[in-house]
Parts: C-alpha cells; sequence; structure tokens
C-alpha cells in the first residue's frame, strides 16, 4: 500500500491545464498491487477517489478535490508474437507517446496516427483517444480492471468496453472501473495502416487508402499537430491545455439538415457520414462561424489558443472558473448561431457542465 505523500500537492502540478486546488490526500502508486490496495481502502472507507496519471484530459476545480487523489505510476510493455500480429499488454502508468515511438521503430502499425497525444496508457480507452483517422478501439483487444462495484479484477473485451467516438463504457459510468493495464494488437510492418485523414494524406503527399512509411507517417502528424499547439512544449502557451476541449457534434439527418439551413448556402458545414444516417461535422467550424477567433480572451489567464480554436489555453495566470466561463460562452454562442450542442472532451472534476 502506497504511503501518502508528505507534502502538499495542488492538482495542477499534474494536469497539462496546470489548473485546480489541492486534494485532501495525495498517494502515488507504482504498482498494479498498490493501485489496487490504494481503490479498495479508500472504497472501504468510503472517501472519495479520483484517479489519475498523465492528467491531459482533466480540468479540476479550483476548491481541489474533497478525497482521495491516486496517481498511477505503474510501468512496463509485455510482448507476445504470433503469425505477424504483435500484442502489447501495457500498463496503465506507462506515458502514450514514447510507447507510439516505440512502436513506430519496432515496425508495428496500428497506432502510428497518434503520435504526440500527451498522457498515459491508462486513460485511452476511457476517452477512445483518437487522431488523424485513428482511435485506440480499432487495435485494442482487452482491458484489465478493478470493477469497484464488485471488487474484482477482469479483463474485458472490446465490446464490452462499449467503444464510441472520443467516449466509451468507462466514461460513461464514470468511478466504476479502475484501469490497470490495456492489451493492443498491432501489425509487424514497415509501413502504416491505410491514411483516412485528408490533411495527412495531404502532408504525406498520398491518396486516402495508401499507406506510407511509419516514421514518416508519426514525423507528419507530429508536425501537424505542432502547429496547432497540440504537443507539450514548456515555451509554448498553447500547449497548456487538455487538448481539443469540445468533441465534433454527431448530428441526425433531421438535425444536419437544420443545421445547414442556419448555417445558408454559402457556407457549407463539413460532413464525415458516422453510419445510421448521422453526420459528423466539425466543432472548430462552429466555433469560428458563432464568432470566437484563435486568442480570444485573456492573454494573460484563460484563451482561445492562438493556434486552434477547439482548444482553451490557460496562458500562466487563469483559473478553472474562467476556462469554463469562457467554454459556456462558447457553446452558448454555438447553440444560439446554430442549434447544436457541444459536449466537452475532458473529465471535468468539481464541476457539472
Amino acid at each position: 500500500m502506497p504511503d501518502p505523500y508528505s507534502g502538499a500537492v495542488r492538482l495542477s502540478e499534474l494536469t497539462t491545464l496546470r489548473l485546480g486546488g489541492p486534494a485532501d490526500r495525495y498517494l502515488e502508486a507504482s504498482s498494479e498491487e498498490d493501485v489496487v490496495a490504494a481503490v479498495r481502502a479508500a472504497d472501504a472507507a468510503a472517501e472519495p477517489l479520483l484517479v489519475l496519471s498523465g492528467g491531459s484530459n482533466l480540468v479540476v476545480a479550483d476548491a481541489g478535490f474533497p478525497g482521495v487523489a491516486l496517481r498511477v505510476a505503474t510501468r512496463g510493455v509485455a510482448r507476445e508474437k504470433a503469425d505477424g500480429t504483435v500484442t502489447l499488454e501495457v500498463a496503465a502508468g506507462e506515458p502514450w507517446d514514447p510507447l507510439v515511438a516505440m512502436c513506430v521503430a519496432d515496425g508495428l502499425a496500428g497506432v502510428e496516427c497518434l503520435a504526440g497525444i500527451p498522457g498515459s496508457m491508462g486513460a485511452t480507452p476511457i476517452q477512445n483517444v483518437g487522431a488523424y483517422g485513428q482511435e485506440v478501439a480499432e487495435t485494442i483487444v482487452g482491458v484489465r480492471v478493478l470493477d469497484r462495484t464488485s471488487g474484482v479484477i477482469e479483463e474485458l473485451a472490446p465490446d464490452a468496453c462499449g467503444f464510441s467516438y472520443r467516449s466509451s463504457a468507462f466514461k460513461r459510468d464514470p468511478g466504476r472501473w479502475v484501469v490497470l493495464a490495456v492489451r493492443f494488437a498491432l501489425h509487424a510492418s514497415p509501413l502504416s495502416s491505410p491514411i483516412r485523414y485528408a490533411e495527412l494524406a495531404l502532408a504525406l503527399g498520398v491518396q486516402i487508402g495508401d499507406r506510407a512509411s511509419l516514421p514518416k507517417v508519426r514525423e507528419a502528424v507530429l508536425a501537424l499537430r505542432r502547429r496547432k499547439g497540440m504537443v507539450l512544449d514548456d515555451a509554448d502557451p498553447d500547449t497548456r491545455s487538455a487538448g481539443s476541449f469540445f468533441t465534433n457534434p454527431i448530428l441526425g439527418a433531421d438535425e444536419f439538415a437544420a443545421l445547414r439551413a442556419r448555417a445558408g448556402a454559402e457556407a457549407e458545414p463539413p460532413a464525415w457520414p458516422e453510419g445510421d444516417s448521422r453526420v459528423k461535422t466539425s466543432a472548430a467550424w462552429l466555433i469560428e462561424r458563432a464568432g470566437f477567433h484563435r486568442g480570444d480572451g485573456d492573454p494573460e489567464g484563460i484563451a482561445i489558443s492562438t493556434k486552434h480554436t477547439l482548444a482553451l489555453t490557460n496562458r500562466g495566470h487563469g483559473t478553472t472558473t474562467q476556462l469554463l466561463t469562457l467554454a459556456h460562452e462558447i457553446a452558448g454562442g454555438v447553440h444560439d448561431a446554430f442549434g447544436v450542442d457541444l459536449t466537452p472532451e475532458p473529465v471535468l472534476v468539481g464541476h457539472d457542465w
């Protein structure tokens, strides 16, 4: 069982937004056994529990967290190979981007378009992390979890994870499961999975559906993300964010038709088919056309990124309250202009949307 950290820890020190007050208690666990013991102890004592690792997708209240903050710092990658497929079992505390770099260097295809994403392994199935035409649901073959309702450690198959766009059963039922490890099945190949994202295909000079070398795909993705302030850099305040703050809305056919009508004939909304007559559209497009622009906000506090309208940044002297005030202003403006509701992508701790 891990010992409580001896000094006061503000959760702002553990999030990429650099926002959030202190927790009542703070623990670090470097083994799976310690994670399980800490969770069970908190549950037995009926203490509120916040489990975190990389902190890249958390928005924590200024008041902090009235309970135990448990940082998962587990490490370890095990691999098995069979018939050209390599299965990796990765501890929840492993940083995500170094794992992608390792896969690319080892000629393992399936996660190369997810380069540069901050955070840890344990968050990837929760958010169903995705970018540039890939998402982790495509390669995850199992998630080992502690089910806090039963106290049992089990492995969930992909269908039990309930993956959907930027969501999962873990996200829809927050607090029930603690992710301990994730298993991925990747293909041994020097070439990427087929490129699906137009912006990435253009950067690579290939057609949609083509493949490219894994290192070239990784470097192209990193370059695109850096231009949008989406690769962590202490020297760049645009990267002091939780990534994209809003998910791209998925609309029914009637809802998308209503959006087109409100946008007008000269402003066709972006559209990507999602099946069942549903259409995904661009949150950034909606935000910009609702009158919000890069850099809007307080240049020393909370502002929209100067590189990407989907990122809300802490320029150094912001608060979580100010961040959520700006987020609600943006969402309200989009709803007033287009009748579309925006949904936050990060996990809100101490606030309800």
